[in-house]
């Protein structure tokens, strides 16, 4: 695996420079050159011979992306899966827990919406109740009050890692220990960290980990990524089945996959498939440690530099910040700063209470903007946001 980083080469192969500042990667990411062709060559080579046809000749490229992906996250190929997103991974893992009237399942402010929408469906289907953890003096989760409830008895502990709606880092590792301590299946959301921070299932001591390939990892949209570890193959049973998930060994009866593409199902987005796997190895021939301080760094100076602004605010919480920057302009509505920003072809996002219920509405916060620097960003486009912000309020 490289460590050497060149902007000048990486920034050379992400042709959408060219048009924007593109500071919306928590969004989706600009790809690069390669991730884009092999897409496209693949589609084309559908075009020519057939889908089924295209499956069967590039059967060796498609199988290597379980390898690519089992090197990102620290785990053997045949704990991967690859599925349409990172919602839909961790549906399918969270939905397929054996879950029983009464049990807890513990999870923290930061938790992405559609997981708590999940577990709110969970508590009217099964019973279950969600129980949630509060942040501590830095704004990132509680480990005192984790191993307070884990202690009192839990079925599962789910996390988001990043939050979509900050720069916030939560402390994964040491929530892991606490779910060892006390025996807990533990689910991490990846979805923002996937690319943005190294990510190793062993060290995290994750059950289950979900991410997606659009993001940090600059994939195709409509990819994502499972990881299923030795107690999940154990416990986990697939929401839904069919011929790919399991195999039909008599007339009235079926046996599980004994892998993780359990979770995966026989049609995909086979070209997507592909994009995701040159993604990951791209990701890696960098060198996801170098990138990852790098994003910190640039994220770290968009903050400063916004924070410097009169009438502006910045929202991010937590003890260990990445590339996501939230921020509110007074007297300016989210929508409208957004706006003017995309009018110098800048490209930012936003994140509403609507969307952070139990993390933004706390806070009496009002839809913030979301800027997400990544490595291919300089340090130029991030003094030029600033500016732009400055030239908005």
């Amino acid at each position: 695996m490289s460590t050497q980083f060149s902007l000048e080469a990486v920034r050379a192969a992400t042709p959408g420079i060219e048009n924007v500042i593109h500071v919306n990667n928590a969004g989706s990411a600009l790809p690069p050159s390669v991730v884009t062709d092999t897409v496209v060559d693949y589609l084309r080579r559908e075009e020519a011979i057939g889908g089924y046809e295209t499956a069967d000749e590039r059967h060796g490229q498609l199988e290597a992306v379980y390898d690519s992906l089992g090197a990102l996250v620290g785990a053997p190929r045949e704990h991967m899966a690859v599925i349409e997103n990172a919602t839909r991974a961790w549906d399918m893992a969270v939905y397929g827990y054996p879950f029983e009237r009464g049990d807890r399942v513990v999870t923290c402010r930061a938790e992405y919406s559609s997981n708590v929408l999940a577990f709110l469906q969970l508590e009217r289907r099964f019973g279950i109740e969600m129980v949630l953890i509060d942040d501590d003096d830095y704004g990132q989760i509680d480990l005192a009050q984790v191993d307070t409830e884990l202690a009192a008895g839990a079925a599962m502990m789910a996390m988001t890692h990043i939050p979509t709606s900050g720069g916030l880092i939560n402390p994964a590792e040491e929530v892991g220990a606490l779910c060892a301590k006390h025996g807990v299946f533990y689910v991490l959301d990846a979805c923002q960290s996937a690319g943005q921070v190294p990510l190793d299932v062993n060290t995290i001591g994750c059950d289950v980990l979900s991410g997606t390939g659009r993001k940090y990892l600059r994939g195709p949209r409509g990819t994502g990524f499972l990881y299923a570890g030795e107690r999940a193959l154990e416990v986990l049973e697939p929401p839904f089945i069919d011929l790919h998930s399991a195999d039909w060994t008599q007339a009235d009866d079926y046996e599980w996959r004994p892998d993780a593409r359990r979770f995966e199902n026989w049609e995909t987005y086979y070209a997507g498939k592909a994009g995701l796997g040159v993604a990951v190895d791209y990701a890696l021939s960098l060198g996801i440690e170098t990138t990852a301080a790098r994003i910190t760094n640039l994220g770290a100076r968009l903050r400063a530099g916004l924070e410097s602004l009169d009438r502006v605010g910045v929202h991010d919480k937590g003890a260990r910040r990445g590339g996501i920057v939230t921020f509110t302009v007074d007297g300016v509505d989210a929508a409208s700063v957004q706006a003017q920003l995309l009018l110098r072809k800048i490209n930012t996002s936003t994140s509403g209470p609507d969307r952070a219920r139990l993390d933004l509405e706390p806070r009496g916060l009002p839809t913030v903007i979301r800027a997400s620097a990544h490595y291919y960003n300089s340090e130029d486009e991030i003094d030029a946001v600033i500016q732009a912000v400055d030239a908005v309020r």
